[in-house]
Order: structure tokens, then sequence, then C-alpha cells
């Protein structure tokens, strides 16, 4: 196997933890069979997929960090921040 950078490693290994998580989520709520109980594992999988975006960025971006100016860096953590406003702001 090819040497693999420890940030892309990282992103990989967090990727399929959330996943796995919303996979679980799913089988969960199968599981139940209640709509009342999906509905609050449905709230708790809110946290994790903006937890696991911020922090697959922020380790791709210090991964990157010598190959990209630091306007664009802002700019798209500026773009992950905007994203995750809009979607609390409903």
């Amino acid at each position: 196997m090819n040497h693999i950078e420890k940030a892309l490693l990282f992103m990989i290994v967090l990727r399929l933890i959330g996943g796995s998580v919303e996979v679980t989520a799913a089988l969960l709520m199968l599981k139940f069979n209640d709509l009342e109980k999906a509905f609050y594992i449905n709230t708790l999988l809110a946290l994790v997929g903006p937890t696991i975006l911020i922090l697959t960025t922020g380790i791709g971006l210090v991964g990157l960090a010598d190959k990209i100016p630091l306007t664009k860096m802002i700019c798209l953590f500026s773009g992950i921040l905007l994203i995750l406003f809009s979607l609390k702001s409903h």
C-alpha cells in the first residue's frame, strides 16, 4: 500500500465514523419503529454531521496549509460557517 498522509488518513477515519453513526441511527429508527424516537435520533444526528464537516475540513486545511494561500483558507472557512449559519437560522 502506498504511503497515506496523516491528514488524509484522519479525514477518511472521521468520514467512516460519521457514516457509521448515520447507518446506526437509521437501523435504530427501524428497530424502534416509533416516529417520536426516530425524530429524537434524527435530532441528535444534526450535531454529528456539522461536527464531522468542520473537523475534516480543518484537518484538510491544516494538511494543505503550505499549499493554499491564507485568503483561500479564510474563504473556505467562511463558506463553511455560512452553511452552518444558514442551517441553524431556520
